[in-house]
């Protein structure tokens, strides 16, 4: 099957076709599809039959603020919900820092006459023609009713009505039928604002490939139809593939403990890898609103290889968050950038080689990148000693403060940037390993390209601490998974399906994700250091994954050679910066395994 897996990202799309073909493209911001089509074209002879696609389309219009005008459909007396919020503050002690504006203004937040009882019970039936009328301006209309993630009967019958009248509407019962209605509405809200700009995106890249497939913040393939319709799944779409790269490349070396750390040109990406699988997660949060969906535990920084090197009003040296994106790029590009970038530091500090080449844009200029740092009157050290800071607080963000020691894990670097920097990283942290898979430039894109086909469901458990019929509610969740991804594929396969669980110590506000209630003491003696034999355990949601493997295990990559530090290895999709004292050898997959010698 010609199959090809294209990471777009926001400085280079990056694509790799089955046989290791690499093409490395700069983005195209003001219609990243084009990109996209061109790296699938230049990794394959002919039009692929499957294009697996990372996108970063739905988390730029939020961070931006590019969403279509939605109107909120509510219960009455919730219409202010998602204004609301929860009393959680950005910054606790910065009293000038505010949180989100809403993401519906108050007029189109919107009051139908029904109720539901906290057991899902109608208090207030719906009639329907009773409807609040949706004002002409609006784009998008979101329905979120009280205590829908029990009972959608209401849910659906306005979501019904409305869409007979025309409009766009996303149901929470559809897009994030889960306990917590600030974080359900929000997400609903999200999802129908994304809609209209996502549709047209994945529209537009129909004729890429004969079966287009999208990547969700789970790290599972959907088809582009469905990704259209909830491209909420989608604001860590490409991300979510490099991690999942990055397990699987640390479980095949030896290393089920690891942290993926993906450094690209706008972001650093670290996620938590246990038991040879990425850290899951029930909500992250995108841009500060929370996202609750399906996803995997990543944590993310504005701090990549065009991230800006500036100085503040103290006088102190900071590095990012403004990066120089695709264009103009680095100085070092020779594309009208003059500001110093971190890229610029590993050039002039002689980590990335004089006559280095990045992707279509051809030799570097060197020069540039100095003078930029001498306009600026720092160092290229001094930039990447703040830059490592920031990233080692990321990964203490998703491993001390877990209370997980990160001494005893491997680093899986990846990115276009990340080799540069693995290494003072890893010992900044105590960390003896660093992985850097086949690839490592483009590991986003082989990500794709191996990736499952996945459909993830959840309902919430309104049983709490009584697991009654527990198990056949996740009988039942697991053949309706089953049976929507046989549809979404068009019949003709047989998924693999598991169930997992949301449990939690009555009292508790958070929950873990565990196979079965036996399971959660375990799993939170190892997250938090105890467990409560004297408390009982609430199941808050059940979970299933209906997932059918990709037919391409691991594209043939040329494996790197044997290095013995100082060095500086250049490959053509990315660098590796080897200090003195460390010491690399070939692992599985072609990965170079670096490891530090004894103090």
């Amino acid at each position: 099957m010609s199959r090809v897996g294209v990471d777009s990202g926001g400085t280079f799309t990056d694509a790799v076709g089955p046989d290791g073909r690499i093409s490395k493209l700069l983005s195209t911001p003001e219609d990243p599809g084009v990109a996209v089509r061109a790296g699938a074209l230049a990794v394959a002879d002919s039009r692929p039959e499957v294009l697996a696609h990372g996108t970063t389309v739905a988390t730029n219009a939020v961070l931006e603020g590019r969403l279509a005008r939605v109107a909120l459909v509510t219960t009455a007396g919730f219409a202010d919900v998602i204004e609301i919020g929860r009393q959680v503050r950005p910054s606790l002690f910065d009293h000038f820092r505010d949180r989100p504006a809403p993401l519906v203004e108050r007029r189109l937040r919107l009051e139908a006459e029904e109720r539901l009882g906290p057991d899902g019970s109608v208090l207030h039936a719906l009639d329907p023609d009773l409807l609040p009328a949706v004002p002409p301006d609006v784009e998008s209309v979101a329905v979120v009713f009280l205590h829908a993630d029990l009972e959608p009967a209401h849910e659906r019958i306005a979501a019904e009505t409305y869409r007979r009248w025309g409009w766009d509407v996303s149901a929470s019962h559809e897009v994030a039928p889960e306990v917590r209605e600030f974080e359900r509405t929000v997400t609903t809200v999200l999802n129908a604002g994304l809609r209209p700009l996502c549709r047209t995106y994945l529209d537009g890249l129909r004729g890429a490939a004969g079966q287009v497939l999208v990547m969700t913040s789970a790290g599972g393939l959907i088809p582009a139809g469905a990704a259209a319709e909830r491209p909420a799944e989608l604001l860590l779409s490409g991300p979510a593939a490099g991690a999942a790269s990055a397990a699987a490349v640390a479980r095949e070396n030896g290393f089920p403990g690891a942290v993926s750390f993906d450094m690209g040109g706008t972001s650093t990406d670290v996620c938590l890898i246990m038991d040879g699988r990425p850290e899951p997660a029930s909500q992250r949060d995108v841009a500060g609103y929370p996202v609750r969906v399906p996803s995997l535990d990543i944590h993310t920084i504005g701090a990549g290889g065009g991230s800006i090197a500036w100085i503040d009003g103290g006088g102190a040296l900071r590095v990012g968050p403004r990066s120089a994106g695709a264009s103009p790029g680095p100085a070092c590009y020779g594309q009208g950038g003059i500001e110093p970038t971190v890229t610029d530091a590993d050039v002039a500090s002689g980590r990335i080689p004089d006559d280095a080449v990045f992707g279509d844009l051809g030799p570097i200029d060197p020069a540039r990148a100095r003078d930029s740092l001498a306009r600026l009157g720092v160092g290229a050290d001094d930039i990447i000693a703040v830059v490592v800071a920031e990233m080692s607080q990321a990964v203490r963000a998703v491993t001390i403060e877990r209370g997980v020691d990160p001494r005893a894990l491997a680093l899986v670097a990846f990115g276009g940037a990340g080799p540069l920097h693995a290494c003072e990283l890893a010992e900044s942290l105590g960390m003896r390993t660093v992985v850097v898979p086949a690839g490592a430039g483009v590991l986003s894109a082989v990500g794709l390209l191996g990736a499952a086909v996945e459909r993830d469901l959840v309902i919430t458990w309104a049983g709490g601490t009584d697991h009654t019929g527990l198990e056949q509610a996740g009988a039942h969740l697991a053949a309706r998974a089953r049976d929507e991804l046989v549809d979404l594929l068009g019949g003709a396969v047989e998924p693999d399906v598991t169930t997992s669980l949301d449990c939690r110590y009555v009292g508790q506000g958070h929950e873990l994700r565990v196979g079965s209630v036996v399971e959660f003491g375990g799993a939170h003696r190892r997250r938090n250091g105890y467990e409560r034999t004297d408390v009982a355990v609430e199941v808050v949601a059940v979970r299933a994954r209906a997932s059918v493997p990709s037919p391409v295990a691991w594209p043939g990559i040329e494996p790197r050679r044997p290095v013995t530090g100082p060095a500086v290895v250049a490959d053509p999709d990315c660098t590796i910066h080897v200090p003195r004292g460390w010491v690399g050898r070939v692992g599985a997959l072609g990965a170079l395994v670096l490891e530090r010698g004894t103090d």
